[in-house]
This record gives C-alpha cells, structure tokens and sequence, in this order.
C-alpha cells in the first residue's frame, strides 16, 4: 500500500517506482474485467476496472479477491461512479474498502464522498476530470490523482486539447496526472512525460485483448476502425461519447450523414450494442494478448525516451 504521507511529487516517484512502464490501463464499462487486469498488473501496468461491471455485490467481492490475490506485489485499481444515479455507489465503495484496493478512480463527480475512507486504510484516489473546474473541484477533495480527459478519449470523453488542459492544471496541482485521448503507443507516453504528465489512460486497444470481456463483434470493429471511423454523440446516455460510427448506424442512432435518428438520451444498457472507442482505434492491428501489447508499448516507450537523450542540445 501507499504510505500515508505521500502526497505531490513524492507520489509521482512513487508510482514510477512501482510500474514498468507509465501505463494506466483505463476502466471501461462491459469491458473490464479481472483477467484484464491481472494481465495488466502482472505486465506491469497501473489498471482499473469499473465495479458495475460486477453484476452483483457478490460478484464484486469475487472479483476484488481473485484480483488482490493474483497481484499481491502489483498496483490495481476499481472505478466507482460517483453519480447519484449509481443506486450501488455506497455499497461498492464499501467492498473497495474491505478490499483495500490499492488504487480507486471516482468518475462522474467530485471524490468527496470516496477519498476519505480510501485514505483511512493508506489508499490512493484518482478523480476523472474533464475541465479545469472539475479539476480544481477534485483537488479541493482531496485527490491524489487526476485523470484528463482530453479531445479524442473513447467512452465518456473530453474536449480540451492535452497541452492546454496538462499545463493549466499544473499551475495549481502536483500530484500524479493520467492523460486520457488517443493514448495507444510507447512514443505516445514519452510525449505525455514531455509534457510533465506521469501516465497514459489507455482503453481502446485493450479492447482488442482476449482478456477483454467485449464481445467479439466490438473486437473486430476496434481492429477494422480508424479515427474517421470515430463519432462524438450525446444520444447514448445524454454525455458527450465516442462511439464507432458503424455502430450508431446500425442500431439506428444516427444516418449516413450523421443525423440523430431519435429524441433524447437511451440509457446505459445501451452501450451492449452501441460500442465506444476512441481516436487512438486506428494503431490497433488485430487481437494480442494484453500481455503482448503491453510489452511492445514499454519497448516503444524505451526506445522513444532513447530517441530524446540522443537529440542534440539547440
């Protein structure tokens, strides 16, 4: 577990210390599960995983125990919806607690209700922010952590370009930041290092892992998309999303010239048959072991940081 006292830069080091390479391997709702993020830790990554894709509470206390004892010596995560909405917040963050799970990612909302017991048992807690507001509004809560959601995420995205959003917040927090949008590579994660941000919120290509619990139809459409294959749409659950274009047009959201096909949001169980995915679908070749993918974006991410120490001084 994290020591109490580290907070700031010295939580920065400390999960650099703890991972093989910058990675986050972002929570995505359906498609998270605990073979996903065993392979994950166990690689050398930081993951998480929604806990509503527990189908039950007893579910979840299944899942947090296969995954706490797989990884006794790595970092993992769950993601708790913070929303009013999520009838099961209070009952989930309760099993987080029982679990200790290492890391907590709060979405949709301010982490008050969640850093205080996740910080009792030593704990950290990452908010998913998609404006500067909510940035400050996440650190006035005590986050350990943000997660920028910047132009081009899949699911639940952000709109704010990551050098503007990356530097702004960097003016009033120094603590660990996890950049969401587009983030498939090694050189990917250099650049974020470049830009003072310590991970990459990568989900789109684990989509494509056998790990993953996607369906098969949502893998195939992940490996054969690329951005221009990708959509921003309100109609799913009334928040801005990326989606496969193909995929509103055949459940009937939109037309070919992108058109809403309906009035007003569907709900979440929408999203079985409406698949997200974000701008970084295009470097996804085909299906790899996380395992596999995992180990070509460290190497990428080596030889870039090789690349920048080489570069001459101007």
């Amino acid at each position: 577990m994290w020591s109490r006292n580290q907070s700031g830069p010295a939580l920065r080091s400390a999960l650099k210390e703890r991972l093989s390479v910058p990675l986050f391997v972002a929570p995505m709702f359906l498609i998270s599960g605990p073979d996903l993020i065993i392979a994950s830790a166990q690689a050398g990554a930081l993951s998480a995983f929604p806990s509503i894709n527990a189908r039950t509470p007893e579910e979840l206390d299944e899942w947090l125990a296969r995954i706490a004892q797989a990884c006794p010596d790595h970092p993992w995560g769950i993601n708790l919806i913070v929303h009013k909405s999520n009838a099961r917040f209070k009952s989930d963050l309760e099993a987080t607690v029982r679990a200790r799970a290492p890391v907590v990612v709060a979405s949709v909302g301010a982490p008050d209700e969640v850093t205080g017991p996740v910080h009792d048992y030593g704990g950290i807690v990452f908010s998913d922010v998609a404006s500067l507001r909510h940035a400050r509004k996440a650190v006035a809560a005590c986050a350990d952590g943000l997660v920028l959601l910047t132009a081009g995420a899949g699911g639940n995205t952000g709109w704010i370009n990551p050098f503007a959003f990356v530097a702004q917040v960097r003016e009033f927090f120094d603590g660990p930041i996890a950049i969401a949008g587009a983030i498939g590579t090694g050189r990917a994660l250099h650049a974020l290092e470049i830009l003072d941000a310590d991970l990459g919120y990568a989900g789109t290509p684990f989509i494509a892992t056998p790990e993953s619990l996607a369906q098969q139809g949502h893998k195939d459409m992940v490996v054969r998309t690329n951005a221009d294959g990708v959509a921003l749409s309100e109609l799913v659950t009334g928040i801005p999303a990326n989606f496969a274009r193909e995929s509103l047009l055949s459940e009937g959201i939109i037309d070919a010239s992108g058109t809403p096909l309906h009035h007003g949001a569907l709900d979440i169980a929408s999203w079985k048959t409406v698949w997200s995915m974000g701008h970084g679908c295009g470097t996804v070749s085909g299906i790899r072991p996380t395992a596999d993918l995992i180990a070509e974006i460290t190497r990428d991410w080596r030889a870039a940081r090789q690349i920048s120490r080489d570069l001459p001084a101007q």
